[in-house]
């Protein structure tokens, strides 16, 4: 969640009220008017906070417009209804609420077949708020099992754990290494490679590395990471070395497009160096947010004194997570996703978005402005960038004039070593419908007969130009 401060100067202007919500008293303003920044003194009637609160959150954007998100921003009434009848139910409180918990084990079992466990029996995993905590709790499973194993060494001075990944990860990724004081080794982009290469990694790589991070869908281009070519050349590495380095599969996104849309493509726990793996339930697990999952291939990829247990009904319930109280809303939702579609469900959905992504990435490119980066054929996701010969104008400009009317596509600079690459990208997700897509490239076309009137690109400082939304 975002950090948030004190104003510097706090606005004393009160929050306005309707006059006419409730009596027709012009003097209901003064009033009623409660303060921003403190406490009021008294409380309001719930229709004069309802509306308070509603008028200012008209000032939101409209999140089926946010093509910068993977969050999902649409789901069946259906399932928004066993949300709301869920809402209250604390998902920690697994005595209490035993059939959410049960509800919450299927999904893993679930996760454990769709991603090829060699005994989906004996696959653990949890639930959790998202992949940043997912994320979190494999890289704490990665450490403490190198911690095991150089028991010897560590801690100690000269054995200081690594983790070596793409400079394209998610931003989660650094604040674990940040949080669990582990140093972050990136691998840089070179030319038109945008995310990890594999051999690279390898060379990264020693006896303090704790495992290699792979990317199933790059939030950057929507591109996915060569993860069997990975693991080939840690097996080489191994060869070489007898350095056995785990693999960790961050499918936030991709780990819920490719065992439908990719069957061909090993990535997951077909791969017998592939440790664990985590998705975002409410990306493209079709969830609202949220709900990620974590899993590993065995009990042995997940070290037993990370593990806290609570009394379950009598017995033993095992739970592993950063935080505590949550609702079970998201995992009932979850389930219900997976009763709903089923495979061959998810698999229709999916391509139909996969479809949509493709569609406008080549009618943008028709346009002549601009150049593909990818094509929306792996993640439903796609960059661009403004054509060589295109001066009147840049991406920045482009995503501000696209704000004017609603949409939010984020433009941003590629990190080391292609800084010199900034551009737009797309998130095509289930709601953004072949008719939205359309409206979208009207939208677009209507602008670009005057941004290529400018004289020169008008955004100087790209920092503040536009955010970069993961």
């Amino acid at each position: 969640m975002p950090l948030h401060q004190g104003h510097e100067k706090p606005d004393e202007r009160p929050l306005s009220v309707n006059p006419f919500y409730g009596e027709a008293n012009p003097a209901v303003e003064m009033a009623e008017a409660p303060p921003k920044h403190r406490l009021a003194d008294a409380p309001l009637p719930p229709s004069t906070a309802y509306q308070v609160v509603h008028d200012e959150l008209m000032l939101d954007g409209n999140s089926r417009l946010n093509l910068a998100t993977f969050v999902s921003t649409w789901m069946e009434p259906q399932a928004g209804v066993l949300m709301n009848e869920c809402r209250d139910k604390n998902m920690i409180d697994k005595d209490e609420y035993p059939r959410t918990a049960e509800l919450e084990r299927r999904c893993v079992a679930m996760l454990a077949d769709l991603w090829n466990a060699p005994d989906p029996s004996t696959a653990v995993g949890c639930s959790t708020t998202g992949s940043s905590e997912a994320c979190m709790l494999a890289g704490m499973a990665l450490k403490r099992r190198w911690a095991q194993r150089n028991a010897d060494r560590y801690p100690g001075r000269d054995a200081r754990p690594n983790l070596v990944m793409g400079v394209n990860v998610q931003v989660c990724w650094e604040k674990f290494c940040n949080f669990w004081e582990v140093e972050a080794r990136q691998v840089p982009m070179e030319g038109d490679r945008y995310h990890l290469d594999p051999r690279a990694a390898a060379e990264l790589c020693d006896e303090n590395t704790i495992g290699v991070v792979g990317i199933l869908g790059s939030t950057f281009d929507g591109s996915y990471e060569p993860i069997a070519d990975l693991c080939a050349a840690l097996d080489a590495l191994q060869e070489l070395t007898g350095r056995d380095i785990p693999v960790h599969v961050d499918g936030a996104s991709g780990g819920m497009i490719a065992p439908f849309l990719d069957e061909d493509l090993v990535w997951d726990f077909r791969l017998p160096r592939v440790a664990s793996i985590n998705t975002s339930g409410h990306k493209y697990g079709l969830v609202y947010p949220g709900v990620g999952w974590a899993l590993w291939r065995d009990q042995e990829a997940l070290p037993e004194e990370l593990v806290f247990r609570v009394n379950y009904l009598g017995g033993d319930m095992p739970t592993f997570a950063l935080n505590f109280s949550r609702p079970g809303a998201q995992v009932v939702a979850q389930y219900y996703s997976f009763l709903r579609l089923g495979r061959e469900g998810y698999r229709m959905v999916q391509q139909s978005t996969r479809d949509v992504a493709r569609h406008l990435a080549e009618r943008i490119e028709a346009l002549g402005d601009f150049r593909l980066l990818t094509r929306g054929d792996q993640l439903p996701v796609f960059a661009f960038t403004t054509a060589p010969e295109v001066q009147a104008f840049d991406v920045f400009d482009v995503s501000r004039r696209l704000r004017e009317n609603g949409w939010l596509v984020p433009a941003y600079t590629f990190p080391p070593n292609r800084e010199d690459l900034s551009v737009l990208r797309v998130v095509c997700r289930n709601g953004f419908s072949t008719d939205l897509a359309e409206l979208f490239l009207e939208d677009l076309k209507r602008l670009l007969p005057e941004l290529r009137r400018q004289p020169h690109p008008l955004i100087r400082d790209k920092n503040a130009a536009t955010g970069f939304h993961h």
